[in-house]
């Protein structure tokens, strides 16, 4: 009696185990599918990072290049460009904080980015704002500005340790994926095969143990129905004699259509051929051949779809023959993980080409392992001559050394000193001839190691722009130095003659006055008149001219002290047109004090002058801008000017008004305007006609503030 319970116990705990490998195969493989497909989902993150991470280098680039273009060219089209740029660029940051969400460390790096660009945007509005109004003659310390790197190469920098990042996390991911990816195969098949072994022998020993061959066929179906992959059962003959519901639900068909149906309605090809014994093997020989064989085929469902499928083989006898048991699984879901997986590893490549730039991809050793067909064009070499050979043959020097570890350092310690760096070097074309080059080093991790990708800039274009821009620069500066030294000279020696002519003609007036007719007296009155205004034109000449030439240091001064001096200077005019001036508290700032008078008198003299018959009112005021400066404010009750002249009056020999009506030069404001830009400032008015005018200035506040 106790030998009978111990043998029908084990049919039972046969089929329990069957049963609970078969569910835990399926849920292991169900959880690893779901992982695979998170690590997948993962890695394109990574990929699209880096495209955008690429993307907005290269419109950072745009927009510097397009501000140069258009500070030195002028063309609008360079602006159209740069704005297109900008847009990009902003675009693309938010699309890269956004995929970055989940990493701290990257949303850092993308603050500090934002940073970076919106310093490198404002520099390049500066300039562009520079170049619109006072054109290229007044831009040369913006152009030397604009010329400095450090802001881009920051920029690079940083986007360069993002790449790292991306690229170490792809690294690790991709690793991942391919991990889970064979942990799920090799779940899926020894799993299967395990089940599939332990329904094997439930079946044997039911046949063995119970001679009831109705309770055996239930309780084999039972363990197939538990089964979550579909299960057919298949004669030698290569017709369906058992399924499971599974079956059903992924061929499209009721059981009573698929019992007896030839296995090749719903496996079209590689199943049935499995099965087909020849003259040197029997039936069971062909079919153990592929037992313990995951065997991927193309299946069809009852409206004619076909899905990808991987199949298990397990023979199983019984009266009528052996048969062939058939775990059939759907695969499409990991045939587009491995689709997508392919396409990921094949975009790096794709990135590679797609770039403006040469890339070379550098194992430790020196050797050039990967590059990309700008990299062919730049240095004239065909792909296959450059594959394998050492870099030094293309980068004589500076690269190869960057790769070297020591007693010091380590290999990944001597690369990090120049990661995220633009490197000047000089490159080397096939044809023996050099030609400068900025490279910008990247690591790579591989199953080889470290890798170094390696972007390789021709710069000569650049570097004969900058040498052409410092020649242009410094021939400008000699000519105004030139041209001011002319003015100068030109007008002092001119004074001498011209005192003389004035002081005779003057005599003239004064002894023939009403001795000879009336047009004698008029021609003397021109003469007296005419040298009087030459001499008022070749002082105000003269000051002009000593605004750069004779200026003195800017030192820490008192501008209220130096308002007060110029209104004594004018106390004349002020007593003689019962003018109010007056003035708010006013800073010490950094000037030429005895230009900063001048400033002073030449905008109050004028706030005076231009009036109609009202009684002039000035005031002075001054208002900290937030930025180290001070913004001065000469108001008036005057005249006003039309905003078509705002930027006219400032030009030399510039006049709104008759002589007869308003005495002159025209080269007051031009004065005042020198006077502001040599003290890094910039003056503009306010105004409209009959309601006064506004000029407003700026000056650098006092150090100790």
């Amino acid at each position: 009696m106790q030998t009978k319970f111990q043998w029908s116990r084990k049919p039972q705990l046969a089929f329990g185990s069957a049963v609970l490998a078969l569910l835990v195969v399926g849920a292991v493989s169900y959880c690893s599918m779901v992982e695979s497909s998170e690590s997948d989902l993962r890695v394109r993150r990574t990929y699209e990072v880096l495209e955008k991470l690429q993307g907005l280098l290269a419109a950072m680039q745009a927009v510097e290049s397009n501000a140069r273009g258009y500070l030195l060219a002028g063309d609008e089209s360079f602006l159209e460009a740069y704005r297109a740029g900008r847009a990009t660029t902003e675009k693309d940051q938010a699309i890269v904080r956004s995929l970055t969400a989940d990493s701290p460390g990257q949303q850092q790096r993308l603050d500090a980015l934002a940073t970076l660009a919106a310093r490198q945007f404002q520099l390049a509005e500066k300039v562009v704002g520079l170049r619109r109004t006072n054109g290229l003659q007044a831009t040369s310390a913006a152009i030397q500005e604009a010329s400095s790197t450090q802001n881009m190469d920051d920029f690079q920098s940083m986007v360069g340790r993002m790449q790292n990042e991306e690229l170490r996390w792809l690294a690790l991911r991709k690793e991942e994926a391919k991990r889970r990816l064979t942990q799920t195969k090799t779940v899926l098949i020894l799993g299967t095969f395990l089940g599939l072994l332990i329904t094997t022998v439930a079946g044997w020993r039911v046949q063995r143990d119970n001679s009831e061959n109705r309770d055996s066929g239930a309780k084999y179906r039972g363990l197939l129905e538990a089964a979550p992959d579909a299960m057919v059962v298949v004669d030698q003959g290569g017709k369906i004699v058992l399924l499971n519901v599974q079956a059903e639900k992924q061929f499209g068909y009721g059981r009573d259509e698929l019992l007896g149906l030839k296995v090749k309605n719903i496996i079209p090809d590689g199943f049935a051929e499995r099965l087909i014994a020849d003259g040197t093997r029997t039936a069971a020989e062909a079919l153990a051949q592929q037992i313990g064989t995951g065997i991927e085929l193309i299946a069809r469902r009852k409206n004619g779809s076909e899905f990808p499928i991987e199949i298990m083989l397990s023979p199983l006898e019984s009266a009528e023959g052996t048969l062939v048991t058939a775990a059939i699984r759907d695969i499409s879901v990991r045939r587009a993980a491995e689709k997508h997986l392919g396409q990921m590893e094949g975009r790096y490549r794709g990135l590679l080409e797609a770039a403006p730039d040469a890339m070379v991809v550098v194992n430790q050793s020196g050797e050039i392992v990967l590059l990309n067909v700008q990299a062919e064009k730049q240095f004239g070499y065909s792909r296959d001559e450059l594959l394998g050979q050492k870099v030094k043959n293309i980068i004589p020097e500076g690269f190869a050394e960057r790769l070297i570890a020591d007693a010091l350092r380590s290999v990944e310690d001597a690369l990090a000193q120049q990661i995220g760096t633009g490197i000047e070097l000089v490159g080397q074309r096939k044809n023996g001839s050099e030609f400068p080059i900025e490279i910008m080093l990247s690591p790579l991790e591989s199953a080889e190691g470290i890798l170094v990708t390696a972007a390789v800039r021709d710069i000569t274009t650049r570097k004969k722009a900058e040498a052409d821009l410092l020649n242009k620069v410094e021939e400008l500066n000699r000519s105004n130095e030139e041209l001011g030294q002319f003015a100068y000279i030109a007008s002092h020696d001119l004074q001498e003659p011209l005192r003389m002519v004035a002081s005779y003609t003057q005599l003239l007036s004064r002894r023939y006055k009403g001795k000879l007719d009336s047009d004698a007296d008029k021609f003397i009155a021109f003469a007296v008149d005419g040298a009087s205004r030459m001499q008022r034109l070749i002082q105000d000449l003269l000051a002009y001219s000593r605004v750069g030439t004779k200026g003195t240091d800017l030192i820490e001064i008192s501008s209220e002290a130096a308002l007060e001096q110029a209104l004594l200077n004018l106390r004349g005019a002020i007593l003689e047109k019962g003018a109010l001036v007056t003035h708010d508290s006013l800073p010490p700032v950094l000037a030429d004090e005895m230009q900063l008078i001048q400033l002073f008198q030449n905008l109050v003299g004028n706030a005076i002058k231009y009036q109609s018959s009202a009684i002039p009112k000035v005031h002075i005021s001054a208002a900290k801008n937030g930025v180290k400066k001070w913004t001065f404010s000469v108001k008036d009750n005057g005249l006003g000017i039309d905003s078509q002249y705002f930027e006219k009056i400032f030009g030399m020999f510039q006049r709104l008004h008759k002589r007869q009506e308003f005495a002159g030069t025209g080269i007051g404001l031009a004065i005042c305007k020198k006077i502001v830009e040599r003290h890094g400032g910039r003056i503009s008015v306010k105004s409209q006609p009959g309601h006064g005018s506004t000029f407003c200035f700026a000056l650098a506040e006092s150090e100790r503030e």
